[in-house]
């Protein structure tokens, strides 16, 4: 879960380093702008991820002359992957709250049961603007009797997945075999 985007860590570090984490913080700030109606707090959260978002643009996209292809296409692919991530992150949010209207719990009573007293904290995990924990999740599954496969995104990106193929033929171990379907490349 160490790829999973954290708006808090992006914006303790100041910076955006790629194209992947500009989708991500724009998706973040978009989910932000639309919770500060009912979470006020949200503004200076979304203050500082649009700083950084301008920031980036401002060396990377401004200049038309150097605005590479191969940027171009870095681009492209990080929209497909963070409409991906978002869609899982849905998905996610409506499968929790059913379990949790059938229990007759809201979302601030479940954030207690986890130990997270700010509703909007609680509410920042469920829209996916900062990742659950690990035993988050697990307290999710056991507690609501949901499978981890549909809390936890289990998408490998293809650089890993080459790195992991190249990594395996080179170990020439003929028992390590992989799962076609598994390892499909996009």
């Amino acid at each position: 879960m160490n790829d999973e985007f954290n708006i808090d860590q992006l914006i303790k570090r100041g910076k955006i380093n790629s194209e992947l984490e500009l989708e991500r913080a724009s998706m973040a700030e978009r989910k932000l702008r639309l919770m500060t109606e009912e979470f006020p707090e949200a503004k200076t959260k979304r203050k500082q991820i649009r700083e950084l978002i301008y920031e980036y643009e401002a060396k990377y996209w401004t200049d038309r002359d150097k605005i590479t292809d191969s940027q171009v296409e870095e681009n492209d692919k990080a929209e497909i992957i963070v409409q991906l991530e978002n869609e899982f992150i849905d998905a996610r949010k409506k499968l929790i709250i059913s379990k949790l209207k059938k229990l007759g719990l809201n979302q601030q009573e479940f954030g207690r049961i986890l130990g997270h007293n700010s509703k909007s904290y609680m509410s920042e995990l469920m829209n996916g603007v900062v990742p659950f924990t690990l035993k988050d999740l697990i307290i999710i599954s056991k507690l609501l009797k949901i499978n981890l496969s549909k809390l936890i995104p289990t998408q490998i990106p293809d650089e890993d997945k080459t790195k992991i193929v190249n990594s395996i033929e080179k170990l020439g171990k003929p028992k390590l075999k992989l799962d076609k379907k598994e390892f499909a490349f996009s």
